[in-house]
């Protein structure tokens, strides 16, 4: 009888102090920032490794599902934005607002720059952003826009230099608002062949998205820099 109650005092505390630093830890992670990572299919790709970097430091989540294009970002923003304290938004649109899709195509997505017809025009594209930020704006969040990445020459449903043209609307809206903006253009457009998963598509290899994760996760930082008058990411004020 002595043994068992030995036994089970002995288990008790093991789970008592099981508990107790599990407890603890959710309370530690609670208290690290929280950022929130809206986006296509390449956010999604660089997403993993960027949470794996800011591990200790931050906890990283993806908006449910692919962002897909400025319309969809209108119809879901609320529900991504959720009840969360978001201290960094960090968001894109673009690669799907310019694509070209055709119902007949056999193409991946029904792209078709021949036959298809554009998801959102420039002006349309303009109007949607601008909705978007004034929405974000409302969360207090250090917002980050992030600028489309090339579109590579033989991509099925997209126009080369199109990318560059959404960028300079893109930027526009940005500008008036006085939102960050991340050249993910000008890094992805220096990528070597080898980086993207095959010619003329937009997605990358584990080591291009590897890339991204690291040139974000910089850009992310020094903002906060600023933000918070030096301090690191784990010294933002949380409320």
């Amino acid at each position: 009888m002595k043994k068992v109650t030995i036994v089970s005092i002995a288990l008790f505390m093991a789970f008592t102090i099981l508990y107790v630093n599990r407890s603890e830890n959710m309370r530690s992670k609670q208290s690290l920032p929280h950022i929130l990572i809206i986006g296509d299919s390449i956010s999604i790709g660089y997403t993993l490794y960027l949470t794996e970097m800011f591990k200790d430091e931050a906890i990283v989540e993806h908006n449910e599902g692919n962002a897909q294009h400025t319309g969809t970002g209108l119809k879901n923003l609320d529900r991504w934005i959720g009840a969360t304290k978001w201290d960094v938004i960090y968001f894109n649109w673009g690669l799907w607002d310019l694509c070209y899709r055709h119902p007949d195509s056999k193409i991946q997505g029904f792209r078709d720059k021949v036959n298809g017809t554009i998801t959102t025009n420039l002006e349309q594209y303009m109007r949607n952003l601008d909705l978007l930020v004034l929405r974000l704006k409302k969360t207090d969040a250090l917002l980050i826009w992030a600028q489309t990445t090339v579109v590579p020459e033989g991509e099925a449903g997209r126009f080369v230099g199109d990318d560059k043209k959404y960028n300079e609307v893109a930027a526009t809206v940005m500008k008036k608002h006085g939102i960050i903006i991340d050249d993910l253009y000008t890094l992805t457009k220096g990528f070597a062949p080898d980086l993207f998963v095959e010619l003329g598509n937009v997605h990358y290899t584990k080591d291009g998205y590897k890339k991204i994760a690291a040139h974000v996760a910089d850009k992310i930082r020094t903002a906060l820099k600023g933000e918070h008058g030096g301090g690191s990411l784990k010294e933002a004020p949380q409320e």
